[in-house]
């Protein structure tokens, strides 16, 4: 029997996250299913509003308003689970989406591609828990002193996101390549120790998560040993039958074979983890204009930038793979078969 994983007075049976996929990947649908079992589900913020009529006139919009209808639709799926929202730092108006999530009630806001230094103080005066994503005791540590110095706070728990998980990564390619497991544990360690400092500065808990090409129980209870709370897992939700992804995106994982998963570079300014595909392979020869901007990322500049994320990735969304980057994490091409998110979720709990 496992302990529930408590962040502040949010008490979630299962002590399991579903991580944020954008775009469309995790809505409501995936989100609500996941809290429904007992998890937290996960809603990307990230092109939230890519199918309304008016996204293309005007994105900020569309992706406010949806944000508000999505969350309102996973709490009628689970309406005693906890939900969260995920929202990319390198988000366009960032501040905005986050007021919008608190507003419409979101139980707790996770936030990483890039350092979340300024959200707590936009998020400040509301019971909303805030928790960054961060990939080495360098990132930790800053995060923890700049919200200690400015905010004189801490975040409600800390996930950790390690070198085999999906999307966008906070190593550096040459990374990515050489970082070992057992020498991530050791960082993980680390930031572990770095987090029961500010635990007993701030006397609160403050619950560690590992994420990251988590397959199974045996790789949950590992994590567990270290000192880890919970875990979070996306790449395995992606086949459900839940899932808010075309069905031709779940396909592609379970088509996919090892060696067609690889790093690739993002117009975030990180790399990531994706499928190979027509699409990828026609970025790696060079620049694909962008048609329209849809002012998702800050660095991004259209006269530069490789190719559109926003479109690459609807385009997965909608299941138009030849133009499509099909994110997703190490252990894509495990998934053999659609199944439930129950189904999922036994590989852990069953």
């Amino acid at each position: 029997m496992y302990k529930p994983l408590k962040i502040g007075n949010l008490i979630a049976k299962l002590p399991i996250i579903q991580g944020g996929m954008g775009v469309g990947i995790s809505l409501s649908s995936l989100a609500g299913a996941v809290s429904a079992q007992g998890g937290i589900g996960v809603i990307s913020t990230a092109q939230i509003g890519f199918t309304e009529p008016d996204f293309d006139v005007n994105p900020l919009k569309a992706n406010l308003r949806m944000i508000g209808e999505h969350i309102k639709m996973a709490r009628k799926l689970a309406p005693k689970g906890v939900l969260g929202v995920n929202i990319m730092v390198a988000t366009q108006n960032y501040a905005s989406y986050v007021k919008e999530a608190i507003k419409s009630g979101i139980d707790l806001i996770i936030s990483g591609a890039g350092l979340p230094i300024e959200l707590p103080s936009i998020a400040k005066e509301s019971q909303t828990k805030l928790v960054p994503i961060v990939s080495s005791l360098k990132a930790a540590n800053v995060i923890f002193k700049m919200w200690d110095k400015k905010d004189n706070t801490v975040p409600d728990a800390i996930i950790i996101e390690g070198p085999k998980a999906g999307g966008h990564l906070g190593f550096k390619p040459e990374e990515l390549e050489d970082i070992s497991l057992p020498d991530y544990d050791k960082e993980i360690e680390k930031i572990i120790e770095l987090t029961k400092g500010y635990e007993a500065k701030y006397k609160k808990e403050i619950p560690v998560i590992i994420a990251g090409g988590i397959e199974n129980k045996a790789d949950m209870e590992h994590y567990l040993s270290l000192g880890a709370e919970g875990i979070q897992v996306a790449t395995k939700f992606v086949t459900t039958k839940e899932c808010d992804a075309d069905i031709k995106y779940k396909e592609a994982y379970i088509n996919c074979k090892e060696e067609d998963i690889i790093i690739v570079k993002s117009p975030v300014g990180m790399p990531g983890r994706a499928i190979r595909n027509k699409f990828m392979e026609r970025a790696a020869l060079g620049r694909i204009p962008v048609r329209k901007c849809h002012n998702c990322i800050i660095p991004c500049n259209p006269a530069t930038t490789p190719y559109c994320i926003t479109d690459a990735l609807t385009n997965a969304a909608k299941g138009n793979l030849d133009e499509a980057l099909l994110f997703c994490g190490a252990n894509a091409y495990k998934e053999t078969r659609i199944r439930t998110v129950k189904e999922v979720l036994a590989d852990y709990f069953g």
